[in-house]
């Protein structure tokens, strides 16, 4: 199920630099959420596991079933949206895991997802939108009007652009430092520019979800791209400084004026 992976030279600086401690194991097969059975035998190839567990008083009667798993007392690695590369650190040392879909990346953007695992990791930043958001995410659910899925797809969101407020300083850093790992960064965001002006018009037109366009727009926050309101008020400071109170106070003010009429 699992295997350590060879990391090029770029990356294993990163790691050095960042993540000094981290392991990085390909996996046989793809996962959203690492079979429980599965995922202990991860206690083959670390130190330690050290299963995280959170409150259920956190979470809305109406959550979907993998966030109550997650918030369980089961060992649960890996989360819907956590893409190809997922980090934990509900073991110990804390470990990079790579899906097989990875097989299918290009070599230079998987390059650059395992870096950025690393620097995800050297913030000290919850591994989860749960911890996260942890009381507040009832406050999310209770200012989103939209479904359980949709809550969670938005809060995953808010919780990316977070973390991309303060990783990407180091991305643009890389120009000299790293500049293959740069140009992945960069041409990543290259390719999100040219739909993120016309976001707010697909919501209104219906071919875009709020959710999907909320996504869309947050995963454009570590490349520093120009967002469209309502996104725009994501790309500041004090997001950082307040965290999951903001982003609840974001999502409440934004569906007041869109159930309001106003763009």
């Amino acid at each position: 199920m699992f295997e350590r992976r060879d990391l090029s030279a770029d990356v294993d600086a990163v790691r050095e630099t960042h993540a000094p401690e981290a392991i990085v194991l390909n996996v046989a097969t793809d996962f959203e959420t690492v079979p429980s059975a599965a995922a202990e035998d991860l206690g083959l190839l670390v130190d330690e596991l050290d299963p995280a567990t959170y409150p259920r008083e956190w979470l809305p009667d109406d959550a979907p079933s993998e966030l109550y798993a997650y918030a369980g007392p089961d060992f649960t690695v890996g989360m819907p949206g956590d893409g190809t590369v997922a980090w934990t650190r509900q073991t110990i040392p804390p470990t990079v895991l790579v899906k097989k879909r990875a097989e299918g990346t290009p070599a230079d953007f998987l390059e650059f997802l395992l870096a950025e695992a690393f620097v995800q990791l050297g913030t000290d930043a919850p591994e989860h939108f749960l911890p996260f958001f942890r009381e507040t995410y009832r406050d999310l659910d209770a200012a989103v009007p939209l479904g359980p899925a949709d809550v969670y797809q938005i809060a995953a969101a808010l919780y990316d652009a977070w973390l991309g407020l303060q990783t990407r300083a180091t991305f643009v850093a890389w120009e000299d430092t790293h500049p293959d790992l740069y140009d992945a960064w960069d041409d990543a965001g290259d390719r999100l520019e040219g739909r993120l002006a016309t976001l707010p018009r697909s919501v209104a037109r219906g071919q875009t979800s709020f959710a999907e366009a909320t996504e869309y727009a947050c995963s454009a926050v570590k490349h520093g791209l120009d967002l469209p309101a309502p996104f725009a008020a994501l790309d500041t400071q004090a997001f950082v400084e307040y965290g999951a109170e903001y982003g609840v106070k974001w999502a409440s003010k934004t569906f007041e004026k869109l159930e309001g009429g106003e763009e």
